[in-house]
């Protein structure tokens, strides 16, 4: 595992078909940092992460995995470096967890060669990490939201790849899974350097787990850098057209948004991040 991968977006055109989603967009991943992206619904977070996945093509611009032109590099080669967890992946009817999450290693298989000790191995790890081994003999399609969720999140920890990007994870999960699978991820991060970035729409779990937080609006990025930086009541506002107070969550001292509305105001004594 190596903390070197390098991925950026450099000044693409995104969209399907003649609408444009995302435009001239050029945006750096701090290799072995988790990054989370942040916006409103529809502007072009997914869109992003399908490009930087190699899943999309770009109009104009290119996406470059450790400075090569990703959609020129031979497919199993990038994923045996990038993973993706797509929002609401689909899984082939009747297949059991542990058959779905062993699709997780074909990257690694070549044409000729057999299941080996390490991917059985490499298996194992991923269903205790996401607390699933109980469920290997199941049916995906017999699970609950959350279980599956928690399947695919497995799937995509045994490909074992330096770069792990995810759409979303936390769909599904009530707050204790949600927090479960952000701090396998940190886990993930700081035990095997694997570089993560994620979309979350949660903008505290947001702040509280990244080290780098991109701010998106109307396919153009908004701000990038420190959470403590980006998240401030003015992007807010820019971002989502929401009115907030931004103050320091207790726990971490990272910035905690408390959105305002028609019924609910905040004394003018709170402390502001600005």
């Amino acid at each position: 595992m190596t903390t070197e991968r390098t991925l950026r977006a450099e000044g693409v055109t995104l969209g399907y078909g003649d609408r444009t989603i995302v435009e001239s967009l050029t945006l750096d991943v701090p290799p072995g940092r988790v990054t989370t992206i942040v916006g409103a619904n529809a502007c072009g977070k997914s869109t992003l992460l399908k490009a930087m996945a190699r899943l999309l093509s770009p109009a104009r611009g290119e996406v470059l995995l450790d400075g090569k032109a990703i959609h020129r590099l031979p497919t199993k080669q990038v994923a045996r470096i990038l993973g993706l967890l797509p929002q609401s992946p689909l899984a082939p009817d009747g297949i059991a967890v542990s058959d779905l999450v062993s699709r997780g290693r074909h990257p690694h298989q070549g044409a000729l060669s057999r299941w080996t000790r390490a991917d059985d191995e490499a298996v194992a790890r991923a269903l205790d990490a996401t607390d699933t081994t109980h469920l290997a003999d199941r049916h995906v399609d017999e699970l609950s939201g959350g279980q599956r969720q928690r399947v695919w999140i497995a799937m995509a920890l045994a490909q074992e790849t330096d770069i792990l990007l995810l759409d979303e994870p936390t769909t599904f999960l009530d707050i204790s899974h949600q927090i479960d699978v952000l701090d396998l991820l940190t886990d993930l991060n700081r035990h095997r350097g694997t570089t993560v970035v994620m979309v979350l729409h949660d903008l505290n779990l947001a702040a509280r787990y990244a080290d780098h937080l991109v701010a998106m609006s109307a396919g153009r990025v908004i701000a990038a850098g420190d959470p403590g930086d980006v998240l401030t009541e003015d992007t807010v506002r820019e971002v989502f057209g929401l009115d907030s107070r931004v103050v320091p969550d207790p726990l971490t001292g990272r910035p905690m948004v408390i959105p305002l509305g028609r019924h609910h105001t905040v004394s003018e004594t709170t402390p502001v991040v600005r």
